[in-house]
């Protein structure tokens, strides 16, 4: 593991991003422990991705330092508000994006200004949300660190306590990824909004990699 720090984390969810997030952070030494509804989908994932336990839902959001929301982004703020006494004082991650295809595209669900980052944070007020990992697909977690070369791809991220944007750096170098601060959680719904982008262009069959050129450092 890159990071120097172990730590406990639950992940709230069996889905795609529950079992790549999941697996990358047992992968890099870090205690995880799969929550689901459905007892069942929890043991499975947890034997896939090499879990230190599963249980409830309830249990994952008391269970260590770190809990992901790894459920649909219309049901994460309920979710928050079910368990906001377990989740008080714990770095919450919210990988979701609240999006529904339109006749344009990928459309935001969420109002202006709006972000579901910042429901959570209101549904469980003690909880210190950060918002992370919805910008890449899951299936870029399963790769090992080291695999995208020398530079490696950026996470970003909105934090506003500094121990929660410490663990989930901590989360990101350990996965061989850059962290990229990317402000306070008032910022999350931009990077949310970046998610409709990037999925709108993906789905068209596009490349938003392309729309982001740099200049030359000379320049």
């Amino acid at each position: 593991m890159r990071g120097n720090t172990t730590m406990r984390i639950g992940v709230l969810g069996t889905g795609d991003m529950a079992a790549a997030l999941g697996g990358a952070w047992a992968r890099a030494g870090h205690e995880v422990f799969v929550g689901g509804r459905n007892a069942a989908a929890a043991e499975t994932l947890a034997g896939q991705i090499g879990a230190a336990g599963h249980g409830t839902p309830a249990q994952a959001a008391g269970y260590g330092q770190a809990v992901l929301l790894a459920v649909p982004a219309g049901a994460a703020p309920a979710l928050a508000r079910e368990h906001a006494e377990a989740l008080a004082g714990r770095t919450v991650v919210d990988c979701t994006n609240p999006l529904d295809p339109g006749p344009g595209g990928v459309m935001l669900m969420t109002g202006a200004g709006e972000s579901v980052a910042g429901l959570i944070g209101t549904a469980a007020p003690g909880a210190h949300v950060v918002k992370a990992f919805n910008l890449a697909h899951a299936s870029m977690w399963a790769h090992p660190a080291g695999a995208f070369g020398a530079i490696p791809p950026a996470v970003p991220f909105c934090a506003d306590d500094p121990g929660a944007a410490g663990h989930v750096t901590e989360l990101i170098t350990g996965m061989g990824w850059s962290p990229m601060p990317a402000g306070g959680l008032d910022r999350a719904a931009y990077v949310e909004a970046t998610a409709a982008f990037v999925i709108g262009v993906w789905w068209a069959g596009g490349s938003p990699a392309l729309a982001f050129p740099e200049p030359p450092r000379d320049a």
